[in-house]
């Protein structure tokens, strides 16, 4: 049984706490999850770092080996990748994202991310005489029905980059000062941890994303299966008895990812008390904030790129007369007042 050294462990397969030192198995599985070695064929000047356990972002440099997860990946900024359908030792494959996500890419946004990264597979990870898969390590199962009545705040977006994470952490960080209590969750996207980490810096005291139920990726979930996985997500961080959720959805709402089967879900609908849209322009807002009332979950702010200024505001007004909050000039008194509220609300209710 041979053994071999990792020199980068990606941040996706976190929950196995895998080893420097691991065995490797010949025989391997296409099965999302499936944890890999791999060896980097070459250096990139661009999108050219792996996401570590500890949040730590590495450079890759050509000869490496890491420890990453098989997923797929359908990003309109990045690459468009899925499962091999065939899978051996010496087969080339790509790595999809920073958080150590691999597959077959198939199409790439060259001008944002450069080409794909090259990785030689080397052999499957294994313990025990068994192939590991990220699920082998699950925080929680998906769950068919939604346990909880925690308050959830919920940030949407047009697409990826497109604000969601930036004001999830500024209404994060104004509730936590007021002395909520706040756990966080990333329901949609391929598995990386940087948005939580971001929200844990500003107060959420718990936080999980699907990674924690063992998916690498949502990208073409089905509807059933991509609730489960969030319902699940909720009622493991309700059982910590948080004064509400923080939720963010990777990607956006037309996306791949699975945000409108959660977002049109009943059970989930029902939770929520605080809808924040983001968008980078005035169209993609209106189109956001339309699409969402038609889902029966209205937005109660727009937030974004597309309030950067006043022009987006002043648009964002006549069309919709919904109120806006630039998270990165945080002066909204009114909408300070409007979460006290809202907090209060909450605590008395309790």
């Amino acid at each position: 049984m041979t053994k071999i050294h990792i020199d980068k462990i990606a941040s996706v397969t976190k929950n196995l706490e895998l080893k420097h030192t691991e065995k490797l198995a010949d025989k391997l599985s296409c099965e999302m999850g499936t944890v890999l070695a791999v060896q980097v064929l070459e250096d990139k000047s661009i999108y050219n770092e792996l996401e570590l356990p500890s949040g730590r972002m590495s450079k890759l440099k050509k000869g490496d080996i890491l420890a990453v997860a098989l997923g797929n990946r359908m990003a309109l900024m990045g690459f468009v990748g899925n499962l091999p359908k065939s899978l051996k030792v010496d087969d080339v494959i790509h790595l999809l994202n920073f958080g150590g996500v691999a597959g077959v890419c198939t199409s790439a946004n060259v001008k944002e991310v450069g080409e794909p990264l090259r990785v030689r597979v080397l052999g499957g990870i294994q313990r025990k005489g068994k192939l590991l898969n990220i699920g082998d390590a699950a925080l929680f199962k998906p769950s068919p029905a939604l346990k909880s009545d925690v308050p959830l705040i919920i940030t949407t977006g047009t697409a990826m980059d497109s604000g969601k994470t930036t004001v999830a952490i500024e209404i994060v960080k104004t509730l936590t000062r007021m002395g909520m209590k706040l756990a966080g969750a990333k329901l949609t996207g391929v598995g990386a941890q940087r948005d939580l980490f971001k929200m844990q810096d500003y107060g959420i005291f718990n936080g999980v994303s699907f990674v924690d139920c063992g998916v690498t990726s949502t990208a073409d979930m089905p509807d059933e299966q991509m609730t489960a996985v969030a319902k699940g997500a909720i009622n493991y961080l309700s059982k910590s008895e948080p004064d509400a959720i923080m939720i963010e959805f990777g990607d956006g709402m037309m996306g791949k990812y699975g945000v409108h089967a959660i977002l049109q879900d009943p059970e989930i609908q029902k939770n929520v008390r605080f809808h924040i849209g983001c968008a980078r322009d005035p169209v993609g807002a209106i189109g956001l904030a339309r699409a969402c009332e038609d889902l029966g979950l209205p937005l109660d702010v727009l937030s974004g790129p597309v309030t950067d200024n006043q022009v987006g505001k002043d648009i964002l007004k006549e069309q919709l007369g919904i109120l806006t909050y630039n998270a990165f000039n945080p002066d909204n008194l009114w909408l300070d007042l409007i979460i006290a509220r809202w907090a209060m609300e909450m605590q008395d209710a309790a």
